[in-house]
């Protein structure tokens, strides 16, 4: 299945090509949650779409996202404080009577100390990488909706929360960033042939079982460098006690694999450009014409290696 992907960075693109509008109140509501609950992850490449505000929402927005990085920063150089003292301690201690803790002490400070500046550099370096794009289950990624009569690109969570849930069902059903061609009708039934979305993607990830039984990530990309065009469904689940704030969130649908050489069991659906109208605007009525857009999906060479 799609463990994950890599939003594409030059997004606002696709959005000119497809006559879209970005919903900024919502993304300045995914930051300033992130900011208050710290628990909101966001891809770097979607941040850098606020560098160079334009108009006066894309600059609280940018506020935003300034604000977190300095609290982020300093939050991580007293935790990088704190390690290198805790590793202090353990180096300090005798070799001869160097008890177990004390060794998992200063293996856990040094490998949290490496991690940490790392988290560092990325805050502070300005040249974008590969990884700024990287979108895991549960981070917020653009996704491209259309609703009355409007594209629209809205942030959503990627692991889909189906109106009318409890709200315990993300640990219920922990796989639902994915969302299987042959269970559209019957656990995505609220959602498919109604709730449509579009996610653009450079790459993506998927774990496989290598020949030593471990799993592993492979990375596919298409030789072309193409966009893909991944089919979602999305849904606006909101708490019927008032208790849990509104959450967007979205599934990739995925089908059979295209490289089935390469050890995977599903891959997402990459749609033509030509379906986007209909995919986004559905009839859900006529499943037969969604099925028939899925069987008409594009088909490039998929490259893959194990991701670093």
């Amino acid at each position: 299945m799609c463990y994950s992907a890599q939003v594409r960075q030059d997004y606002d693109k696709f959005v000119r090509q497809f006559g879209a509008i970005i919903s900024l109140p919502e993304f300045y509501r995914i930051f300033w949650e992130r900011r208050e609950e710290r628990k909101v992850r966001i891809p770097e490449a979607i941040e850098s779409w606020f560098a160079h505000p334009k108009t006066e929402p894309e600059s609280e927005i940018k506020a935003l996202i300034d604000a977190w990085n300095t609290e982020e920063a300093s939050r991580l150089e007293q935790e990088l404080f704190n390690q290198r003292a805790r590793l202090a301690v353990a180096e300090r201690a005798p070799q001869t009577k160097t008890t177990k803790k004390e060794q998992d002490d200063q293996r856990i400070a040094t490998s949290k100390v490496e991690r940490i500046l790392g988290k560092l550099g990325d805050l502070k370096r300005t040249e974008p990488k590969d990884r700024d794009s990287r979108l895991f289950p549960g981070w917020y990624a653009p996704v491209l909706i259309e609703q009355n009569g409007q594209r629209i690109v809205r942030p959503m969570r990627y692991q889909c929360r189906v109106q009318g849930s409890p709200a315990f069902f993300d640990t219920r059903y922990p796989g639902t960033y994915n969302a299987r061609r042959n269970s559209l009708e019957r656990f995505w039934k609220n959602l498919f042939g109604m709730h449509h979305g579009i996610m653009v993607v450079d790459t993506f990830y998927e774990n496989v079982t290598g020949p030593d039984g471990k799993i592993q990530v492979l990375q596919f990309t298409p030789r072309d460098r193409e966009a893909m065009l991944v089919a979602c469904l999305w849904s606006h689940w909101v708490d019927p006690a008032g208790k849990e704030p509104g959450l967007l969130s979205f599934a990739a649908i995925t089908d059979e694999p295209e490289v089935a050489a390469a050890g995977h069991d599903r891959t997402i659906i990459n749609i033509k450009p030509e379906h986007v109208d209909a995919w986004l605007k559905p009839a859900p009525g006529d499943l037969s014409a969604l099925y028939a857009i899925f069987d008409d999906k594009q088909h490039p060479f998929y490259e893959h290696r194990l991701a670093a």
